[in-house]
């Protein structure tokens, strides 16, 4: 996974971690947790505010 493939992660973490409310996780724990993913292999310097947001907000809607 790279981190473009933003729907790929979300599933991942909501897989990983089904009790977390994922509109409570900051930005530096997502970016953590998205680098400790099995199957994620992409540069951690090209992670930004704006790709932990769709991250985040897939997350939120693979919850629902």
């Amino acid at each position: 996974m790279k981190w473009i493939d933003t729907r790929d992660i979300a599933i991942a973490l909501a897989d990983k971690f089904p009790g977390v409310d994922p509109a409570t996780v900051r930005f530096t724990e997502l970016r953590q947790w998205v680098m400790a993913l099995d199957g994620f292999d992409d540069d951690p310097n090209r992670s930004g505010e704006k790709i932990l947001e769709a991250i985040q907000a897939a997350w939120i809607e693979e919850a629902d």
